[in-house]
């Protein structure tokens, strides 16, 4: 069984200035690190797209972690507003007859 290699921030960066500011292609960039190339250039897109990608495992940035908190809340209240609308409609029922 493999184990999967984990690179810290700065050799990521490394890596990408060589294909961004050399003019290195994905294939010397990872000859030249021993970098399987696909995932050079993973890195350069994510990286171009302005994502966190170097957080690591697991790791949210603080806007991530903000909205995964307000997604959850929504869950939340929409549940709550579902259960108040049946409450509601069970008592208007209950009245009415």
């Amino acid at each position: 069984m493999t184990s999967r290699n984990t690179y810290p921030t700065e050799f990521k960066l490394e890596a990408i200035a060589l294909v961004n500011d050399q003019g290195y292609t994905y294939a010397d960039a990872g000859r030249a690190l021993s970098v399987n190339p696909n995932l050079i250039s993973r890195w350069c897109k994510e990286h171009d797209t302005g994502k966190s990608v170097f957080q690591g495992h697991g790791r949210l940035t603080p806007d991530q972690q903000r909205i995964r908190d307000l997604e959850k809340q929504v869950r939340r209240l929409e549940m709550e507003k579902s259960i108040l609308k049946k409450a509601t409609v069970n008592s208007i029922d209950h009245c009415n007859t």
